[in-house]
């Protein structure tokens, strides 16, 4: 188990988008939809393997893969608050609301995940707040 000091270097970032069928039309007062999409994102580094989620169409797993990934390279696994701001970084000129927050917000529940795994911790007592 790696201390909190020591440096973990992010060896892989997978990102896969899921589409699943409802069993019946769903709906939230606004839309109406029939399939529901899920986008996961999974963080290897130190021998452990971090998990994050959201829904959202299949084009934010593009640009996951395409504008966030290559803000991870080299970045430390026990610093997500390091890896969050590169990839604020990347995203400046996309802007920031929506399906880029929502990008980042997959990773970043990845990235906190793989910190916890590493100190051998359940993830919600070493995530922000």
């Amino acid at each position: 188990m790696p201390r909190i000091s020591q440096i973990v270097p992010v060896d892989r970032v997978d990102v896969k988008s899921y589409t699943v069928p409802t069993d019946l039309p769903e709906s939230d007062g606004t839309l109406e939809w029939d399939r529901t999409t899920l986008v996961v994102v999974r963080i290897s580094g130190g021998g452990n393997q971090g998990i994050g989620y959201t829904y959202a169409d299949t084009a934010m797993a593009s640009l996951i893969h395409n504008t966030l990934i290559p803000a991870l390279s080299g970045k430390d696994a026990m610093s997500p608050g390091a890896a969050y701001m590169a990839m604020w970084q990347k995203i400046r000129n996309l802007g920031r609301p929506g399906i880029c927050s929502m990008a980042i917000s997959a990773v970043d529940c990845a990235l906190w995940d793989l910190k916890a795994r590493l100190l051998n911790l359940f993830s919600h007592s070493v995530g922000p707040g």
